[in-house]
């Protein structure tokens, strides 16, 4: 593991820990929840009865519009109908489900509204839904990490009442979550009812999750199609920010996956420089610019159609890393984002 890779892991930690000490979360004090690669968690009890029990749901769910993608003006709460109705849910269309991952400032991130108003671009009569889960993904990581668990309860709960009070197409539903959110999406998958249509996986969460059971991940088992982008896997296994093995049907593995362009310090440290004071809050991306990479390549593929990324197929890892891809004659190119092949590195 290279000495600026357990730099950029060790400043993510340290960030996480000084903001998490000024959150408070009662929950702490009466629930432990184990999801790491050491201890084999428990599942939580699954009887008939518990998808129904929206009393215990701690997540929120925002309909976001077109005019306003970055704030929360209407919330849908399960259990009550008529909050489908006031949001102005469109039941004839798509909807998508976006889940944020870990945070160290307790607060939505930058990437949310974009992404948002690139679904509606791609959609425009969407249902776009923001799931806010802000409260227990601003503890420290381990801690954040664990209520993935609880967290894709809440959203399975979620999408199984709203499926079932409007009579939703399950093929309608496509859930996208980055970092802890897409094991949040794995998990919500695992638990509902009914196979849910499609879940992207932008740079799922790697520590703790590694080497963790199906059940508590992201898995080509969550989903009818699991579709995933690895943009941050540098380092040893369940050290690298980003998972490293594939999870999905099909796995992308963006300049190979370990490290994007112009991510390296001195490239960041500029940015931040030129924004002046308002860089300080941008602090963060010094460790999670290659991580957040995988959403902007996916908002890239949602906006520019005409003008896809293009992969190309590589025999292994070994052959892309000297620069040699397939045969001229069996060359084949392809969008690299949604799908091509079972495992793609670009």
């Amino acid at each position: 593991m290279g000495k600026e890779n357990i730099f950029f892991l060790s400043v993510w930690i340290i960030l996480g820990n000084i903001f998490a000490t000024f959150s408070s979360d009662p929950e702490l004090t009466t629930t432990t929840v184990f999801v790491n690669s050491t201890v084999t968690g428990t599942p939580l009890a699954t009887t008939s009865e518990w998808i129904t029990d929206y009393t215990d749901i701690v997540t929120k769910f925002s309909l976001r519009t077109v005019d306003i993608p970055d704030e929360d003006m209407c919330h849908i709460v399960a259990g009550r109908p008529e909050t489908i109705k006031e949001c102005q849910f469109n039941s004839e269309t798509q909807t998508f489900v976006v889940i944020h991952g870990w945070t160290v400032t307790g607060m939505f991130e930058s990437w949310v509204p974009k992404l948002v108003s690139a679904l509606y671009e791609r959609v425009p009569s969407a249902n776009v839904i923001v799931v806010d889960w802000l409260t227990r993904a601003n503890q420290h990581y381990p801690t954040s990490a664990a209520y993935t668990k609880l967290v894709g309860r809440d959203v399975a709960k979620f999408v199984t009442w709203i499926q079932k009070e409007l009579q939703l197409p399950w093929d309608r539903l496509h859930l996208l979550g980055y970092s802890l959110g897409a094991h949040v999406a794995g998990i919500a998958g695992d638990l509902t009812d009914h196979k849910i249509s499609r879940i992207t996986g932008l740079d799922p969460a790697g520590p703790t999750f590694e080497n963790a059971d199906n059940q508590f991940t992201l898995s080509r088992d969550d989903a009818q199609f699991v579709d995933v982008l690895h943009t941050n896997t540098r380092g040893s296994p369940d050290r690298s920010i980003g998972i490293q093995r594939p999870v999905g049907h099909i796995d992308i593995y963006p300049n190979g996956g370990t490290f994007q362009p112009g991510c390296d310090i001195q490239n960041t440290l500029m940015g931040i420089a030129l924004e002046g004071i308002k860089g300080l809050q941008n602090m963060d991306q010094l460790i999670k610019c290659s991580h957040e990479r995988s959403i902007h390549l996916f908002i890239d593929s949602l906006l520019n159609t005409q003008q896809q990324s293009l992969a190309y197929r590589c025999n292994s890892r070994e052959a892309f890393n000297k620069g040699i891809w397939a045969t001229t004659s069996t060359r084949s190119a392809c969008p690299a984002v949604p799908r091509c092949t079972s495992r793609l590195v670009i």
